[in-house]
C-alpha cells in the first residue's frame, strides 16, 4: 500500500504504475485459472478496463452495481442492487474489483451476497482504501492505495456524476461539493 502524496491527489503516472503492480500481483495468484472479475458499477469500470489490460490472464468480465450513495458525499447504508451478474459464479474463482472502500458497508454486502453463490474462491482488489471511515471490516486482498478522509473524485470517482474522467484523483474541496 502507497499512502497518498501530500496534497491529496494522487497523479495518472502514479496510478498507472499501481494498477501495473496489482495485475503483476493477481497474474501470479491467479496463474493457470480463469478468474471472473467483477467490476463494481459505476465507479470501477475505469480501474477495472486499465487492471484487465495489464493482466496476462484469461480473464472473464462481469458487472453488479448497486446505489448507495445517490447526490450525497455519504453513504445511505442501504445498499441496493440495481444491476446483478449475468454469470453464474457457482464454482468460479471471483475477484470483486472497486475503486473505493468507504465505511465497507457496500463492499460488505457484496462480498456475503456473491459468497451465498458459493464461488470457488472470491477475493476482493480495491484501488483506494479510505481505512479511517470503516464501519464494518471486508476482506481486501488487493489495494492501491490507503487515501485519507476526504471526498475523492476522478478515474471513475465522481460527486453527482462529475469528474469521472479526470485521468488522476484528487480531493473535492468543500466549495465545491456546496456548488454540486
Amino acid at each position: 500500500m502507497t499512502p497518498v502524496p501530500s496534497g491529496f491527489m494522487i497523479s495518472e503516472e502514479e496510478i498507472r504504475a499501481k494498477v501495473r503492480e496489482l495485475a503483476a500481483r493477481i497474474n501470479a495468484d491467479y496463474k493457470g485459472r480463469s478468474p471472473l472479475l467483477v467490476g463494481i458499477l459505476k465507479g470501477a469500470f475505469v480501474f477495472l478496463a486499465d487492471l484487465i489490460r495489464e493482466m496476462d490472464l484469461p480473464v472473464e468480465v462481469d458487472f453488479i452495481a448497486t446505489s448507495s450513495y445517490g447526490h450525497s458525499t455519504e453513504s445511505t447504508g442501504i445498499v441496493k442492487i440495481i444491476k446483478d451478474l449475468n454469470q453464474n459464479i457457482t464454482d468460479r474463482d471471483v475477484l470483486l474489483v472497486e475503486d473505493i472502500v468507504d465505511t465497507g458497508l457496500t463492499l460488505r454486502y457484496l462480498y456475503n451476497l456473491l459468497l451465498s453463490r458459493n464461488p470457488r474462491s472470491l477475493e476482493i482488489c480495491v484501488l483506494l482504501d479510505k481505512k479511517e471511515r470503516r464501519k464494518v471490516e471486508v476482506p481486501v486482498k488487493y489495494v492501491g492505495f490507503e487515501v485519507p478522509d476526504l471526498f475523492l473524485v476522478g478515474y471513475g470517482l465522481d460527486y453527482a456524476e462529475k469528474f469521472r474522467g479526470l485521468k488522476y484523483i484528487r480531493a473535492l474541496s468543500p466549495e465545491e461539493v456546496k456548488g454540486g
